[in-house]
């Protein structure tokens, strides 16, 4: 008989405690359930995932508002409120601590979820990792951009808080697409949504960014003034028909005008006129007298064409020497790639054209046009390579 009493109790015991975790239980997939809602739709507006914090707040208020309503309909009821017990308080402890942890459970699960779905659906930019399943059944290729993004060398530099904001991203592009039309998809999107100037990107066969650097376009029109050059600003009468890049000559607004020199309209704004000339001669001009301009012929400006040509297109311009041991050195120019506009011998004048037979030697500088990553594989091609060892060195 004692034996039997013993048993009834150990059973009571065990009955309450499967109880307490069934409960337990529940109030972790609630509050998983909530906090996975909200990164879900935190995800969906933001485009980012929701904190930690924000999640476990929201599965801690579901599960004390069942706590709550637990306890209320007790009162109404009419039975006795047992909040103050032990029993019921170490259960709501326990209730809330299990639901802080199932809340960054269901954070992440919810933030994976809206990652994949919104990939399915063609979103054009998450801030997350695409599941490979999604990346081979969805209509979408992911490029995740790498955490560390590099400065292009001779452009100016792009702010630490841009490339922050750029860090990481995942941009979502069509499929199907080969290497070098994502890679310029890529490009594109960069200069379009964070305002960058240049963009120098690698990808490899599987479409992943393996270098990323970028720069800004210069702006302004100091970048197109020739060497020894400046520009001013005068109050003037440019004709109707003058344009930036006519030649005018400078006259003094007088009963007896005089020439003060001879310069390039470069832009007009009301009677204000910008003029390009000779950083020695913008003393002559007074900013507050008044100039006749005069315009003249046109003449050929090959380097202003270029130059405007060249800032508006996707490549640029750099100057690559040729070093000794170079791979490079006994090719021909047929063998670049790149296009070359000239080239300066060690010691000798510039040639420019060069013909595409010419051989290259030792100490050449080419002046090359190329985008910024062809850019950067002749300058790599253009050091000098450390010899193989010999076998059995």
């Amino acid at each position: 008989m004692s034996l039997l009493q013993t048993a009834v109790p150990i059973a009571q015991v065990v009955g309450s405690a499967l109880g307490v975790v069934g409960v337990l239980l529940g109030y972790a997939l609630a509050a998983a359930v909530a906090a996975g809602i909200v990164s879900l739709v935190f995800r969906w507006y933001f485009k980012e995932p929701a904190s930690k914090g924000v999640a476990a707040l929201i599965g801690v208020a579901v599960v004390v508002a069942a706590l709550n309503f637990s306890e209320l309909s007790s009162v109404i009821a009419g039975t006795e409120a047992t909040i103050f017990e032990l029993e019921t308080v170490l259960t709501n402890v326990a209730a809330i601590g299990v639901a802080i942890g199932a809340s960054l459970v269901g954070q992440r699960v919810g933030d994976a979820a809206a990652t994949n779905v919104f990939a399915i659906t063609g979103v054009k930019e998450l801030e997350g990792e695409v599941s490979k399943v999604v990346r081979s059944v969805g209509r979408v290729s992911a490029v995740t951009l790498p955490d560390e993004i590099d400065d292009m060398d001779e452009h100016d530099t792009v702010s630490v808080e841009k490339k922050d904001e750029m860090a990481g991203k995942t941009l979502l592009f069509p499929r199907k697409l080969t290497v070098d039309e994502l890679r310029d998809r890529l490009t594109t999107r960069l200069k379009d949504d964070y305002s960058v100037g240049y963009v120098d990107v690698e990808l490899d066969a599987d479409g992943e960014v393996t270098y990323l650097a970028v720069g800004s376009r210069m702006a302004g029109i100091g970048p197109t003034l020739t060497p020894g050059g400046a520009a001013v600003a005068v109050k003037a009468d440019p004709a109707n028909s003058a344009s930036p890049g006519d030649v005018v000559q400078v006259w003094t607004d007088a009963e007896t005008p005089e020439r003060v020199l001879t310069a390039e309209l470069r832009a007009t704004a009301g009677d204000v006129a910008t003029l390009a000339v000779d950083a020695a001669d913008a003393a002559k001009l007074d900013p507050t007298k008044t100039y006749r301009l005069v315009t003249l012929p046109a003449e050929p400006q090959t380097d202003r064409e270029f130059a405007s040509l060249l800032r508006a297109a996707e490549e640029t311009m750099g100057v690559v020497t040729v070093r000794e041991g170079s791979p490079l050195v006994g090719k021909t120019l047929g063998d670049v790639k790149q296009t070359v506009a000239a080239v300066r011998s060690d010691g000798k004048t510039v040639e420019a054209m060069p013909p595409r037979s010419r051989e290259l030697a030792a100490g050449d500088t080419l002046y090359v046009v190329a985008r910024p990553e062809g850019l950067r594989k002749l300058e790599a091609e253009a050091q000098a390579q450390p010899s193989s060892a010999a076998v059995g060195e």
